[in-house]
């Protein structure tokens, strides 16, 4: 495991990833049983709004059969699956750590989608894509991890087909930090890379991508991770059957975490679709 795919593990939330097959036994459905994509996506989507925000992407970026779609930072796999399910799309999902893509790929075996996604393990940075192209690149709360934004968004802007959209729900920073504040993200979320909003479009623009829209998330997901964790909470004797203590306390840890750094008002979210100019 590279130094990168062992720091990120800092971030309680892709730890204990046993917590995908406890829900799925909690559901009667022993490790060997197929399954829907639908029956995952309650705990699959390590993002906001669940497919929801899936589907608002696939209408953003009017994804259909024949499109070849790159998600980098897949997770565990549910939107890559969630997009071939509802679109027929062919879906790359790249993740950089192991256990993460591993599970991912057993997930959408399951789900007889394997066909329709090819899960990758790797660095982004590093991966040699060769002379492969996409139609789009998508990304849930990932590409903050990665530090080198103007190597991110070059290698990017190479692998796209003329005309290829770029589409991210990603943090940014909406005001100062201390030193304090920016360590635990560090740590706590693995934040590689939070610009202010103006920085975060110029690196786009700079990379030669043209901005189509830009949506400021930050209230909206104030409130969502407010009530994520006031029903994580209410549930906790629930998940402590279900997952055990340590999982529970894990989760609890990392969702407060990111609700108060919200609530702060210094940690932002944002939505953006940019094209290749």
């Amino acid at each position: 495991m590279s130094d990168h795919a062992t720091q990120i593990k800092s971030m309680k939330l892709y730890t204990h990833i046993e917590r995908i097959h406890n829900e799925l036994a909690e559901i009667g459905k022993d490790k060997n049983a197929p399954l829907e994509a639908s029956e995952l996506s309650a705990f699959d989507q390590l993002h906001y709004h669940g497919t929801d925000a899936v589907d608002h992407a696939i209408d953003m970026l009017s994804i259909q059969d024949n499109s070849r779609v790159l998600e980098i930072g897949s997770g565990l796999g549910g939107p890559a699956r969630h997009i071939a399910a509802k679109t027929q799309a062919n879906v790359t999902a790249l993740e950089l750590q192991p256990d993460q893509n591993e599970l991912a790929a057993e997930l959408t075996e399951r789900c007889g989608l394997s066909a329709s996604v090819e899960h990758l393990a790797g660095d982004f940075l590093n991966y040699g894509w060769g002379d492969q192209k996409f139609d789009c690149i998508v990304s849930w709360l990932a590409i903050y991890h990665i530090p080198d934004r103007p190597k991110l968004l070059e290698i990017s802007r190479e692998i796209l087909e003329p005309g290829g959209l770029y589409f991210a729900e990603d943090l940014f920073s909406r005001n100062v930090m201390s030193r304090e504040e920016t360590e635990e993200l560090k740590t706590g979320i693995y934040a590689a890379y939070l610009p202010g909003m103006d920085g975060y479009k110029m690196d786009f623009v700079k990379a030669g991508f043209e901005i189509l829209e830009c949506d400021d998330m930050s209230e909206d997901w104030t409130q969502f991770t407010t009530d994520r964790l006031a029903h994580y909470r209410n549930a906790k004797d629930r998940h402590i059957r279900v997952q055990g203590e340590p999982t529970f306390n894990a989760m609890e840890e990392f969702y407060d975490l990111v609700n108060r750094h919200f609530r702060s008002g210094k940690l932002g979210g944002v939505r953006i679709l940019a094209r290749k100019s």
